[in-house]
């Protein structure tokens, strides 16, 4: 297999939504994610990460912390994270017990990706509750610093929690990084001093929040997550993209659905008067060839300052994703071809 393709500035890692085909299972998708992630320590990618959602057909992994064990032990050098944990769903020393297992099992292998997004509707955000009498409140910047208190050990001696420090997987702990989409997560970044991660194929416009965390952060790191498709020619990597832009057009209306099959996805898009290459609005995607796509992924990096770039790739064929992937860290030299 080619050695992954270096830029003298960026790092490439995956983050994985476990997506689930039209056709297949929940279960299905959870080894493909296993799988994809061996493929991408092959690859020489720096770490993979996997993301928290519920509720859906179309992404499997509703428990980032099991597939995060799984995917840990199948591989040996990789990072692991997720990417993340929607930390308003839980207690945050549950959360920090959780993490130190996995440190502890697993060394400094391991992120703890964290976010205020449900990763889910208002209702399964509700189901996900332990007291369902009211709603639970939105007070994410003290569950951040409960969390951060933990695994610092870094609690009050007279706080009446200050004993939970003593985490099970002590001595190691994870990397925590924060996610974000919008200028306050870059903001709660900066004052915790913790890495950033922003979600460009959410928000394509966090260019500035990106440039205002390192600005007011003492010690800036950033990772930028975007949305790659890339094939052998421009044609084929968006017939392949077809299924994700669909799925996502879809989510915009409310309306849940497996990935579906190229050959749907067009008859979709031309149903809808569409042209063939249409986004969902308010997303960007880098689709292509592998060398219009690494330029891309070049540019964003540079466009948002971050040292490494995350990529997302959802396809309904789990081998056009794995060959995504390989193109995507494949030398210039060893990967152009006559469409390329």
């Amino acid at each position: 297999m080619a050695p992954m393709y270096r830029s003298p500035m960026v790092r490439l890692s995956v983050l994985d939504q476990s997506p689930i085909s039209d056709g297949s299972t929940g279960a299905d998708a959870l080894r493909n994610s296993v799988e994809l992630a061996q493929l991408a320590e092959r690859l020489g990618y720096h770490r993979y990460w996997v993301a928290e959602h519920h509720g859906t057909p179309m992404l499997a992994c509703a428990s980032p912390e099991v597939l995060i064990a799984a995917i840990a032990c199948a591989t040996s050098t990789i990072r692991v994270g997720s990417g993340g944990v929607m930390l308003p769903h839980y207690s945050p020393v549950k959360v920090a017990e959780t993490f130190s297992m996995l440190a502890g099992l697993f060394g400094n292998r391991i992120d703890l990706g964290v976010g205020r997004a449900a990763g889910t509707d208002p209702t399964t955000t509700f189901a996900l509750q332990r007291d369902r009498r009211q709603a639970a409140p939105d007070d994410f910047p003290q569950q951040l610093a409960e969390l951060l208190a933990y695994l610092n050990d870094s609690m009050p001696d007279d706080h009446p929690f200050a004993r939970l420090s003593l985490l099970p997987g002590r001595p190691n702990v994870p990397d925590v990084w924060l996610l974000g989409s919008s200028p306050q997560s870059g903001i709660w970044a900066a004052e915790a001093g913790l890495p950033y991660a922003f979600a460009d194929f959410i928000s394509p416009l966090g260019a500035e929040i990106a440039a205002r965390y390192r600005a007011e952060s003492t010690d800036p790191h950033v990772i930028v997550a975007v949305t790659a498709i890339c094939a052998d020619t421009d044609e084929e990597a968006m017939r392949l993209s077809s299924s994700s832009r669909m799925a996502f057009t879809l989510l915009r209306e409310g309306k849940l659905l497996p990935v579906p099959p190229p050959e749907v996805a067009l008859q979709f898009f031309e149903e809808r008067g569409l042209p063939a290459d249409a986004l969902p609005r308010g997303r960007r995607a880098i689709i292509g060839t592998p060398s219009r796509v690494r330029a891309e992924i070049e540019a964003v990096a540079e466009e948002y300052g971050a040292e490494e770039v995350m990529v997302v790739t959802i396809t309904y064929d789990h081998a056009a994703r794995l060959r995504s992937y390989e193109l995507i860290a494949t030398p210039p030299s060893a990967s152009a071809t006559a469409g390329d």
